[in-house]
């Protein structure tokens, strides 16, 4: 019964056959002949044709799945038809000769036999469904128009409608003994697979259309639970030993492939949104799902192994990706899945009416029988019940509200249950305070300050990095300039790094800044840390003042009073419990309430009749009215007593003291929330962008903005360095050249220094000697004191990596401006691993460069998290 499309393998219902030919044509007619007239007989001759001939058709082997489908309705109709004229049931007798007989659809080697129309119309409903299910699972849901999607989505609805009708309206009146197959329990499990199918066809358009991951997830959150009622009525009696074991592992792995469908979406939409703690865990529920499942389907169908398989190892991959993300950049605790809240579902599909396509209202067959006046005389008897179930309905359920009403002003039964220990908080309060657990409480806070600081001493560590490299340079500079005088012609450092040092500076001044925020938030956390302790309390209901009895008692009656108050209100509840069985009880009267026999069979007034009949109901409503009325005098009973109770146990005292109490809940909760805000804005700032992007953003008069962020920093600086004493290098040899003679053969002297962003370059070489790509440069015979030893020394440490360069680093034109414009060097790999607040291309659009000098506030970087405005605030810019 199963079958596949280019998607997801789904499940059709085959048929129930009937083992014997029956014939209505031959009982009808004498019926007719017998109690109307032979002249009525003849004048229904089409008629009577026409049914056997339905009937033969639907015994015979299954046409095409329409052409069935249309028969079946027909066919149905017509027994609509014959049922308010012919008694064929066990209620009203039968026609002679009148028997039907069906095998099970599951298991053909059971059978039913009864002379009941109910069984025939049971099972034609039965095939109808069928047959739209055959329907579903034929359409190719891979068309590109969408038609056969929409195809199968309407006919997998049609098919649970057309469940649903037989289970509420034909199989309570089937007789036994009956098959499974027709009964209300396997009827429900089928609609609920049918609408399991429907609604995976709309996942399946929401993929294809490549709808938000959010709504994909509720729709596949949907599927999954039509899938799990399904499973849960086919391991329940009757169904649980009737079904073969692939149908119960089928729908097992379905429901939990779609579960993790929705994990697997709802993950995808977390990612988008930088929430990885709750995408994880969202990953591991689904795979758990997954797991388990596996484990336990056997026997189902290949392609729906395949694609579990598939989507286990998304899963899988997914979630590796994000531990990985975690634990490198958002450092978030992940919250257990047994803590998550239920994922959300869409229902996008439900079972499709059948009264428009089997309403015999308008049925042609055997009209004349049936006088206009018992139509209408039945359907004024039917208004009748409909207003007195109406107007008890009203009365129940005005009772109950009433009691809900009186209680709360009481304030029970919450009193009762203080003075027991049970105290409970208000809903949306728990909420709050459950949330503030999750998250760790203020317990938790210690570890969150702990990161700030560890955050902050790496970007302070990276700056003095920066600035002591630079300072060096600049001292080595100064050194040459003061040994060699006027011949050391090339521009001071200070001259080229003022800009980066006052661009430097700034950052420290705003990381100083981000600190002095650091200690308010602690500050906050010490001053405020015995507000919000009370958070810490598990349960939080503990927290909570309980009612103490009285110190001193006069009569010693206390207990007498509690229990009296205790059993009036279980009295109460059972009036509550007996209202709403009355109502189950009105209803099922009216589903029974077929008086259709005997309104075609009186011969005397119908007002009589329907007098006779809504006399039935006059024992409910009795029963509603002493409901209701014991219930006004209990209440009564219960406002005495619960005011004597208040008396003796003080009661406004302790009402005062718990609202006290959720008032300091409630500012915890506030406190809490303000300063988890203030410190999840404080660790955004430190692992984002800003902090990093500053740091590289001084470099921007002198090197290219570079992604690697502050792990790259360092090296850039390092290249900036490295180019200088490239150029103090030729230089010296040049200035000892000249000291000691030496001419060149284009009659130059001396280095010739680029303007700000030019590659340092040297003269051409004379004709006869060799480059410095061939051969080491030669030093001057009479260097400076000192110099030779220092210069060994800084080049063996510093200058060694790149001596083998073929060229400088930098290169000309130089462009305008009054200050070196450096490029980074040309393949450079660093190899270095990202920085703490590195952010894949998955969570980042690609950004605007920045401008060289622009320089945004350190903290800037957008959060969901915004403090109050407050005196002074955190984290602004200096």
């Amino acid at each position: 019964m199963a079958g596949s499309s280019s998607s997801s393998v789904m499940l059709a219902v085959h048929e129930k056959k009937t083992v014997t030919v029956v014939d209505l044509y031959g009982p009808l007619r004498r019926y007719i002949s017998q109690h109307y007239s032979e002249r009525e007989a003849l004048d229904l001759e089409e008629d009577l044709h026409s049914l056997r001939q339905m009937r033969s058709d639907v015994e015979k082997a299954a046409s095409a799945c329409d052409a069935r489908r249309d028969l079946l309705q027909a066919y149905y109709r017509a027994l609509c038809a014959i049922e308010s004229r012919f008694p064929i049931s066990a209620e009203q007798g039968h026609v002679n000769g009148v028997t039907f007989t069906w095998q099970d659809a599951f298991k053909p080697s059971r059978k039913c036999a009864q002379p009941n129309i109910h069984l025939e119309k049971a099972a034609v409903l039965f095939n109808l469904g069928a047959v739209l299910s055959q329907i579903a699972l034929n359409a190719d849901r891979s068309s590109s128009d969408g038609h056969g999607l929409r195809l199968a989505c309407g006919s997998f609805q049609s098919s649970a409608g057309a469940f649903a009708f037989l289970r509420d309206h034909v199989a309570p009146k089937v007789g036994s003994p009956a098959t499974v197959d027709i009964s209300p329990e396997a009827a429900s499990m089928l609609e609920r697979l049918m609408l399991a199918q429907a609604q995976e066809c709309f996942f399946e358009k929401a993929v294809s259309d490549a709808k938000p991951p959010a709504l994909c997830s509720k729709i596949a959150r949907q599927v999954a639970l039509y899938y799990e009622e399904a499973h849960l009525a086919l391991n329940a009696p009757p169904l649980n030993q009737h079904f073969d074991r692939t149908w119960i592992s089928h729908v097992l792995l379905k429901s939990a492939q779609f579960f993790a469908e929705a994990c697997y979406r709802m993950a995808l939409h977390l990612h988008e949104e930088e929430e990885i703690a709750e995408e994880i865990a969202r990953l591991k529920s689904g795979i758990s799902a997954l797991t388990d499942a596996k484990r336990s389907a056997k026997g189902v169908a290949a392609p729906l192994l395949d694609a579990t398989s598939k989507l286990e190892a998304n899963l899988n991959r997914n979630l590796d990706r994000a531990v990985k993300e975690n634990d490198r950049v958002y450092l978030m605790r992940v919250p257990s899945p047994d803590s998550l809240p239920p994922l959300p579902a869409a229902t996008l599909v439900k079972p499709t009416p059948m009264d428009g396509f089997l309403d015999a209202s308008g049925e042609k067959l055997f009209a004349g029988i049936v006088p206009d006046s018992s139509a209408k005389a039945l359907s004024r008897y039917t208004e009748m019940v409909d207003e007195i179930i109406r107007k008890q309905a009203e009365r129940l359920q005005q009772g109950s509200e009433i009691t809900r009403v009186k209680l709360k002003e009481m304030d029970l039964p919450d009193s009762i249950l203080a003075l027991e220990g049970n105290s409970t908080l208000p809903l949306e309060l728990k909420d709050d305070v459950e949330a503030v657990q999750i998250v760790g409480g203020p317990a938790g806070m210690e570890a969150e300050l702990q990161q700030l600081r560890d955050l902050k001493r790496v970007n302070q560590e990276m700056l003095v990095q920066v600035e002591e490299l630079l300072q060096k340079e600049s001292r080595e500079d100064a050194q040459f300039r003061t040994q060699f005088g006027t011949r050391w012609t090339r521009p001071q450092s200070s001259t080229l790094t003022k800009n980066l040092q006052d661009r430097l500076n700034r950052f420290a001044g705003n990381l100083k800044q981000a600190s002095e925020s650091d200690a308010r938030i602690e500050r906050a956390v010490k001053e405020h840390m015995a507000l919000m302790s009370i958070l810490d309390q598990r349960p939080i209901e503990s927290a909570l003042p309980s009612l103490a009895r009285p110190i001193m008692s006069l009569d010693g009656n206390e207990d007498a009073i509690v229990g009296a108050l205790k059993q009036s209100l279980r009295q109460l509840e059972a009036l509550g419990a007996q209202r709403a069985g009355l109502e189950d009880i009105l209803k099922e009267m009216k589903r029974k309430d077929d008086i259709l026999p005997k309104l075609m069979a009186t011969t005397g007034s119908y007002d009589d009749l329907f007098r006779k009949e809504v006399s039935k109901y006059d024992h409910i409503c009795e029963q509603i009215t002493q409901n209701i009325e014991a219930q006004e005098q209990l209440l009564l009973q219960i406002q005495a007593q619960n005011d004597h109770f208040t008396t003796i146990f003080n009661l406004e005292d302790f009402k005062a003291s718990r609202e006290k109490c959720y008032k300091q809940i409630a500012a915890a909760i506030s406190k809490f929330q303000e300063i988890k805000e203030n410190i999840n804005e404080g660790l955004k700032f430190y692992v984002t962008l800003q902090v990093y992007k500053e740091i590289t953003k001084v470099q921007s008069d002198i090197l290219l903005f570079s992604a690697d962020a502050i792990t790259n920093v360092k090296q850039q600086c390092s290249d900036f360095v490295m180019t200088r004493n490239i150029q103090c290098r030729d230089m010296i040899e040049d200035v000892q050249k000249q000291m000691a003679g030496f001419n060149f053969s284009d009659g130059k002297t001396g280095y010739n220094y680029p303007s700000a962003g030019q590659h340092p370059q040297r003269d051409a070489p004379s004709h006869g000697a060799p480059s410095t790509a061939q051969q080491p440069r030669a030093h001057a015979p009479y260097p400076a004191p000192g110099y030779a030893q220092e210069y060994q020394s800084y080049a063996s440490s510093s200058l060694q990596p790149q001596q083998q360069l073929q060229s400088p680093p930098y290169h000309v034109p130089p462009p305008a401006g009054n200050h070196y414009q450096f490029q980074q060097p040309m393949n450079h790999e660093y190899g270095q691993p990202a920085y703490p607040g590195w952010r894949g291309p998955y969570y980042n659009a690609p950004q605007a460069q920045q401008q060289p000098g622009s320089l945004p506030p350190p903290y800037t970087a957008p959060s969901p998290y915004h403090a109050p405005p407050h005196q002074g605030g955190y984290y602004k810019q200096q």
